[in-house]
């Protein structure tokens, strides 16, 4: 997962460089960076992304800590003293040469008293972005030998860069006038200095693989070069889509590089599963997840004290509020004692065959490779476009009744590392899939909004029209599992009327004849039209009319043809009904428990 935070001037920028650059751990003051993270065992951290060009630097580069201080600190050049040093040798004044090295407006313009919003005067120098593979990653890390630990780093690594590129290529805007009014694609790409840690913050140290991507504000315009700052709520809107993306990658380089196999984990019944290893023993997640227990603790003493406030239960977003504040009530102080990687991982081998024995331990590997091939041999992988299209907006729509782009493109995502479980995907497929359901499934909702289209998942049937609606008022079954029922109650629709397609069969009274693969077009919105109401739809009567003679008189006369070549060569076996073409399909298997889509061998 990817968890995002601001890095500011004063406290965020301390703990940076006396926590976040050594490991989570704590750096004495007069330490240097490289001695700190030698003793913490962390490997130092490097720069990523494709606007280092523009500071003379290259990914790959070991970052200083004078670089960081006087890029994400100050929000200066990383050289900025020497081109001081130049200018004041060419005779301009300190103030001009201090002046030059400035990435776009200077910190010190924010703490005017000329400043009126809170929000300038403690600006934003960074973004702290944590990348966390899933559990079973971490333990396979920590307890199996030093190939899969390097191969297990080298995933990460490819997925974390793969997902920033695709935040500074689709996502990553800048702003400039008042109000960030005026924004734009940046003109070379994001400045990304990357950290890598090996273990949770809990007192009792765990294996925890993660990374700390910290991106910096400062980026060029497109039309004339200049620096300014990033747009902050179009990274903080894209998080959850980012998130999808690295787990995806992940997974695809995982299964390539180790052939394991992946399935979905229920953590809390009517909730998003999560995609774990398959074949990793779950108990060794309990192990390693001593925070979780800490927090589940603590939640029902808090939910008591609300219920006894308020005189009723917490809903949803109490509950989470509940829960970030049982989190933070049982944070442990971090670990003082500083370890490497290897006396970290002797210490973690030992405590887990201490747990679960040496056997559970020494055949994580073997039985990793034995559900792997379990996996593929009940598993089909397709994708149906059409299909998961439905999927998608049913989800979406329940859970979130009107939505953006951005909300479909992370369900398409969780769709596909459910469907594929690990199978490479082609380029632009999740794009492909959200496009379909914008063109097809989806309806103005307001002016940024949108919702989906009942119609068109219906066509021409009203009564079924209203299948979703009582599942977005039912509030006592999770949003989650309602949205499950949904999904799998339009996909088994769907699936029901291509099966009478495909067995020639004609539609009988109270059925409907819904198009299996629709095809995507712009659908034209009329004036009228207000959010919440849809125009009834109108059916030419000669048509249907003139349709339904066709129909007879073509099964009239195939069952003339049958009774004469009854009479002239007696009955003969029926030949069986060919199938339909298929849909356009891609590499990938089943879907989430409750989900009647893809194919199971």
């Amino acid at each position: 997962m990817i968890s995002m935070s601001p890095v500011r001037p004063g406290n965020g920028w301390r703990y940076l460089f006396r926590g976040v650059m050594v490991g989570d751990g704590h750096r004495p003051a007069g330490t240097p960076l490289r001695a700190a993270q030698d003793e913490a065992g962390v490997p130092p951290g490097v720069w990523k992304g494709r606007g280092l060009a523009a500071l003379g630097l290259t990914a790959g580069d070991v970052v200083t800590e004078r670089q960081a201080e006087l890029l994400l600190g100050e929000g200066r050049h990383p050289d900025a003293d020497r081109i001081e040093r130049k200018l004041l040798a060419q005779g301009k004044s300190p103030e001009q040469a201090r002046r030059a090295t400035v990435l776009g407006r200077p910190i010190e313009h924010n703490r005017s008293p000329k400043t009126d919003k809170a929000k300038e005067r403690t600006p934003w120098l960074a973004f702290d972005l944590t990348f966390r593979p899933p559990p079973t990653a971490h333990l396979a890390w920590a307890l199996m030998d030093d190939r899969h630990r390097l191969v297990l780093e080298l995933c990460d690594d490819i997925a974390r860069d793969k997902t920033l590129a695709w935040l500074e290529e689709s996502v990553a805007e800048i702003r400039w006038k008042a109000g960030g009014k005026q924004r734009a694609r940046v003109k070379d790409g994001l400045i990304v200095a990357v950290f890598r840690h090996y273990e949770s913050r809990a007192t009792e140290s765990r294996p925890l693989l993660h990374a700390h991507a910290v991106v910096s504000i400062r980026a060029r315009r497109p039309h004339d070069g200049k620096w300014g700052n990033l747009s902050a709520d179009s990274l903080m809107t894209h998080i959850v889509a980012a998130d999808t993306l690295y787990l995806l990658y992940f997974m695809e380089e995982v299964s390539a590089r180790l052939g394991w196999a992946w399935e979905p984990r229920v953590v809390t019944p009517g909730r998003r599963p999560v995609m774990e290893i398959a074949g990793i023993d779950q108990r060794l997640i309990g192990w390693q997840s001593t925070r979780r227990q800490q927090i589940e603790d603590a939640l029902p003493v808090l939910t008591a004290k609300y219920e006894e406030r308020q005189g009723h239960p917490p809903g949803e977003q109490a509950s989470y509020a509940l829960a970030c504040q049982a989190a933070d009530q049982t944070r442990p102080p971090k670990r003082t004692e500083l370890l490497s990687l290897t006396e970290l991982r002797k210490r973690w081998r030992a405590s887990a065959i201490r747990a679960y024995g040496a056997d559970t331990v020494d055949r994580l590997a073997e039985r990793a490779r034995a559900a792997a091939a379990a996996v593929w041999a009940r598993v089909r992988p397709v994708v149906d476009i059409a299909l998961a299209a439905v999927d998608v907006v049913a989800v979406v729509y329940v859970m979130r009744g009107a939505f953006k782009r951005h909300h479909l493109l992370a369900e398409a995502r969780r769709h596909l590392s459910y469907v594929l479980r690990g199978r490479p995907h082609q380029p632009g497929l999740d794009e492909q899939i959200v496009q379909t359901v914008v063109d097809d499934y989806t309806r103005p909702a307001s002016r940024r909004m949108m919702t989906a289209d009942l119609r068109a998942l219906y066509p021409y049937d009203t009564e079924d029209q209203a299948v979703l609606r009582p599942l977005t008022r039912n509030r006592s079954a999770p949003p989650y599992e309602r949205a499950r029922l949904a999904a799998g109650a339009l996909t088994a629709r769907v699936q029901a009327v291509r099966r009478a397609d495909r067995l020639g069969s004609r539609a009988r009274p109270h059925t409907v004849a819904v198009p299996a693969a629709p095809k995507s077009r712009p659908r034209l919105v009329r004036p009228d039209r207000k959010a919440g109401h849809v125009p009834e739809q109108k059916t030419d009567i000669a048509t249907m009319e003139q349709t339904r003679r066709t129909l007879e008189a073509a099964v009239a006369k195939l069952q003339d043809g049958m009774r004469e070549r009854a009479v002239t060569h007696g009955p003969r076996p029926q030949p069986a009904p060919t199938a339909a073409p298929s849909h356009t399909q891609q590499p990938g298997t089943q879907h989430a428990p409750g989900r009647t889509t893809g194919g199971v061998g």
